[in-house]
């Protein structure tokens, strides 16, 4: 196994309810020349999840659709939720790798268009929900979960309106974005919502030696740096879980500090 695998217990289920095991990943940024990024991803289904949240970035290349469908594999048979990011809609193109480590001023490069539409498709027929913009009730192992997500806020396509609201009756209300910019957060918050997937970061992809680990330069977005990856709560939020991601893009592909990762969130009981 060449990526990391962050796991974490979280007791957001009422009493009683068994636990779910959800495997969160993020940042894929497959193209077809991939095959060890590809394995890894085949290799997550052994990880027997009960639930599975993609928070974006699938994609590196217009040619990359039926790669993600084919290296999902087992994994699409498991209920799923997704939700896209930047670069499920424009191709990478080159640029200066440094610049991922300056402050995000809202300016983009932007590639040519992606099949984004053929991969919704592609998701959607295996029976994963599409939570871009969209709410979803899902029941697993007994507990009926509510699903929600925006689209990509870091090309300003997100629009928490269409979804905001307190949650329908359900024993767990859940946020799926890909870019964990604060308005997305506190947006949510303010629903009381119980737990955010988010990706994005890459876990801040270059990250310094800082006692007791490491600390990340960034999180390319508004989110602070120390909220990079993994699970963390600020009290009177939701819980959040950022997933490091698996990819880079192929223009840039340095990680500092920062290995591939998926997650794999256990909630469990509160009692």
């Amino acid at each position: 196994m060449s990526y990391r695998l962050r796991e974490a217990t979280l007791p957001v289920l009422p009493i009683g309810h068994a636990p779910i095991r959800i495997l969160h990943f993020s940042d894929l940024h497959l193209t077809p020349q991939r095959s060890k990024e590809i394995a890894d991803i085949k290799s997550f289904a052994a990880l027997k999840p009960d639930l599975v949240v993609s928070t974006g970035d699938f994609l590196a290349d217009a040619a990359a659709v039926p790669v993600v469908l084919d290296a999902l594999g087992e994994l699409l048979t498991v209920p799923g939720v997704f939700v896209f990011g930047s670069n499920d809609y424009y191709e990478p193109r080159p640029k200066n790798p440094f610049s991922y480590l300056f402050k995000d001023h809202g300016k983009r490069i932007l590639g040519t268009h992606l099949p984004y539409e053929e991969l919704r498709s592609g998701l959607t027929a295996s029976g994963w929900k599409d939570l871009n913009h969209h709410r979803a009730l899902l029941t697993i192992k007994g507990s009926v979960i509510e699903f929600r997500g925006t689209d990509d806020a870091h090309l300003q396509r997100d629009d928490y309106s269409q979804v905001a609201g307190a949650p329908d009756q359900c024993d767990l209300a859940v946020g799926v974005t890909h870019a964990p910019y604060l308005r997305i957060i506190e947006a949510m918050s303010r629903d009381q919502l119980d737990l955010i997937f988010a990706g994005h970061t890459h876990g801040g992809q270059v990250r310094l030696p800082w006692p007791g680990g490491s600390k990340a330069l960034t999180t390319n977005c508004d989110l602070p740096n120390w909220r990079a990856r993994g699970v963390s709560q600020i009290k009177g939020e939701p819980w959040l879980n950022v997933s490091a991601g698996m990819g880079t893009s192929p223009f840039a592909r340095i990680r500092v500090a920062s290995p591939p990762e998926v997650s794999l969130i256990t909630l469990e009981s509160s009692g």
